[in-house]
C-alpha cells in the first residue's frame, strides 16, 4: 500500500489523466497496424498496449515512460507466427520475458550506458524518419484487393485534416497550457468530422477494437526440448530488441526530465509484462517512443499517465470502441507528424561540423540502418561496435615512454597511455633491447596493462631482456599483472602503497 500511495502524491492530476487520454488515442491505430502487420487479430495489439502499459507503468524504472505493442518486437515473430501459429508466438513472448527478467535481476541493464552519443543521435534520427513514415500508409487505400494511394477529393480531404491537426498542436498552447494540445486536436477533427459528416477515412478502417477482458490462455505448444529450440531464438532476440529500445527510450526520458531511472528495475518490469502478455493473448511489446514523446509533451511526469491510457484502451475494448471506431486517422496522423518532428535530434546538424569524423559517420550510419532495415537493435549494435573500435584504434596511438639514462647508466621507460591489444605493436617498438644498457627499469606508474594482450607483449619483452643477458625492473604494476608474468627472471618492485590495484579485463 506504502508503494501505491507514494507513486500518488505530488501528481498534477488534470494533467496526468489529459496526457494518458491522448496517449491512448495515439497508441490504439498503432498497436492494431503491429498487430495486422504480424498477421495478429486486432485484439492481440490491444491487449499487449493494456498489459505491457499497465504493468510498466506501475513497476517501470521511471515515471513518464510509455509501452506498448511496438513494431520492434513484432517484426521479430512475423516468421514464427506463419511458420508455427499463434501459440508458439505466446510461448516466445512469454519466454522472451523471463530472459529480461534475468537481465534486470543480474542488474545488466547498465550496459546501454555504453551506448555512446552519436549512436542515440543515429537511434533517434533514423526512429524520426521511421515514424514520419509510417504515417504515409494512412494515405493508402483498397481498391478490388489491391492498396493504392489516395487520390482526388479523398488524398485532399486528408491532407486538410492532417494540416489542421498540426496548426492546432502549434497554436493552441498559445492560447491555453491547461489542456495537452495533442488532445485538444484529436477532439476539435473528431468533432469537424462528424458534425459535417465529413466522408475519411477512420480507426475502423483499420480494424475492429471492441471485445472483452484479455482471456487467460495457456499456450497450446508441446513442452519439449524441440519447442524450446523452435522458439528460444526468437525470444533471445525479441527480449534484446526490447530492452534495447526500452533503455535507450528511458536515457531519452532522463535527458528530458532531468533525473535518473532505474535501468534494471524496467528490464523486471518490461520482463514481467512480457510474461503476462504470452499467457493473456498478447503480442508483448516494449517501450514506445513516439507515445513516451506525446506523455511529456503533453506535460506528464508521473506514472498516472501510463496507468490511465492503459485503463482508458481496456474501457475502449470493453465498450468504448463505437465512439473511438469513429475517430478519423488524420487527426491521428497528425500528431504522430508532430511527434516526429519533435523526436528528432536538429541539434545533431547544428554540431556536425564541431563532431570528429568517424562520430558522423557513426551516426549517419546507425540513422541509415533504422531506417532500412527497421531493425534499431541491430543499428544500436553496430553503432557500438563502431564506436569501440575507433576507441581502440585511438587509444592505441596514446601508448608512449620517456627515455632516460641515470646518472648511473641505468636505462629508464616512464611508460604513458593504455597497454592492451590494439597498443602491442606500437608498445614494442618504443624498445631497443640491443642497444639498452645492463640494467632496464620499466615503470608504469602512469600506464595501465588493460588486457591479456598486453600481459602477453610484457612477457615477450622480459624474455628477450633475459636472452640478452640484461635485467628488467617492472615497476608499479597491479598485483593481477604480477601474477600474470611468466618470466621469473624479471625483477617486479612491489610497492604496497603506490602499485595500483585494478583487474586484468
Amino acid at each position: 500500500m506504502s508503494f501505491n500511495l507514494r507513486f500518488l502524491k505530488n501528481i498534477n492530476y488534470k494533467t496526468e489523466i489529459l496526457a494518458g487520454l491522448t496517449v491512448a488515442m495515439t497508441m490504439m491505430p498503432e498497436s492494431l497496424s503491429f498487430a495486422i502487420l504480424g498477421g495478429f487479430p486486432p485484439l492481440v495489439g490491444l491487449y499487449a498496449a493494456f498489459i505491457m502499459g499497465l504493468i510498466t507503468a506501475v513497476f517501470g524504472g521511471r515515471p513518464g515512460l510509455i509501452s506498448g505493442g511496438a513494431g520492434a518486437t513484432v517484426v521479430v515473430l512475423i516468421a514464427l507466427m506463419q511458420s508455427h501459429g499463434i501459440d508458439y508466438v505466446f510461448a516466445a513472448v512469454a519466454l522472451a520475458g523471463l530472459l529480461q527478467i534475468l537481465v534486470g535481476v543480474f542488474k545488466l541493464g547498465k550496459f546501454i550506458r555504453l551506448v555512446p552519443q552519436p549512436v542515440m543521435f543515429g537511434f533517434v534520427n533514423g526512429l524520426a524518419v521511421i515514424i514520419f513514415m509510417s504515417q504515409l500508409e494512412q494515405f493508402k487505400t483498397v481498391v478490388n484487393g489491391e492498396t493504392v494511394w489516395l487520390a482526388g477529393t479523398a488524398l485532399y480531404t486528408m491532407l486538410g485534416l492532417v494540416a489542421l491537426t498540426i496548426a492546432i498542436i502549434l497554436f493552441f498552447p498559445k492560447i491555453s497550457k491547461a489542456i495537452p494540445p495533442s488532445l485538444v486536436a484529436i477532439l476539435v477533427i473528431f468533432a469537424l468530422v462528424m458534425g459535417f459528416g465529413i466522408d475519411t477515412k477512420t480507426v475502423k478502417d483499420i480494424a475492429s477494437v471492441s471485445g472483452g477482458l484479455p482471456p487467460f490462455h495457456i499456450p497450446q505448444v508441446p513442452f519439449t526440448l524441440e519447442t524450446l529450440q523452435i522458439i528460444f531464438p526468437y525470444a533471445l532476440i525479441m527480449a534484446g530488441v526490447g530492452l534495447t529500445e526500452s533503455l535507450l527510450t528511458l536515457n531519452l526520458v532522463d535527458e528530458i526530465a532531468g533525473n535518473r531511472g532505474n535501468g534494471n528495475r524496467e528490464c523486471v518490469a518490461q520482463g514481467s509484462a512480457n510474461v503476462l502478455n504470452g499467457f493473456f493473448f498478447g503480442m508483448g511489446g516494449c517501450a514506445m517512443i513516439a507515445q513516451t514523446l506525446v506523455n511529456l509533451s503533453a506535460g506528464a511526469r508521473a506514472r498516472l499517465s501510463g496507468i490511465v491510457a492503459a485503463l482508458t484502451i481496456l474501457a475502449i475494448i470493453l465498450v468504448g470502441a463505437p465512439v473511438i471506431e469513429n475517430v478519423p486517422m488524420a487527426a491521428l496522423v497528425g500528431v504522430m507528424v508532430m511527434v516526429a518532428i519533435s523526436t528528432f535530434e536538429w541539434i545533431s546538424f547544428r554540431i556536425i561540423n564541431k563532431m570528429p569524423k568517424h562520430d558522423i559517420f557513426v551516426g549517419i550510419l546507425v540513422a541509415v540502418i533504422t531506417i532500412w532495415l527497421h531493425n534499431l537493435a541491430l543499428a544500436v549494435l553496430i553503432g557500438v561496435i563502431i564506436s569501440a573500435l575507433v576507441f581502440a584504434w585511438e587509444s592505441a596511438k596514446r601508448i608512449r615512454a620517456r627515455k632516460y639514462t641515470d646518472d648511473k647508466g641505468v636505462k629508464h621507460y616512464e611508460m604513458y597511455g593504455p597497454l592492451f591489444f590494439g597498443s602491442v605493436t606500437a608498445f614494442n617498438e618504443k624498445f631497443d633491447v640491443a642497444n639498452d644498457p645492463q640494467e632496464v627499469i620499466m615503470d608504469f606508474r602512469e600506464s595501465r596493462v588493460a588486457d591479456m594482450s598486453g600481459i602477453e607483449a610484457l612477457n615477450k619483452l622480459t624474455e628477450r631482456y633475459r636472452k640478452a643477458g640484461k635485467t628488467l625492473h617492472l615497476k608499479h604494476l597491479s598485483p593481477d599483472c604480477r601474477g600474470l608474468l611468466k618470466n621469473a627472471d624479471a625483477v617486479i618492485d612491489v610497492n604496497i602503497l603506490e602499485d595500483p590495484h585494478y583487474g586484468v579485463v
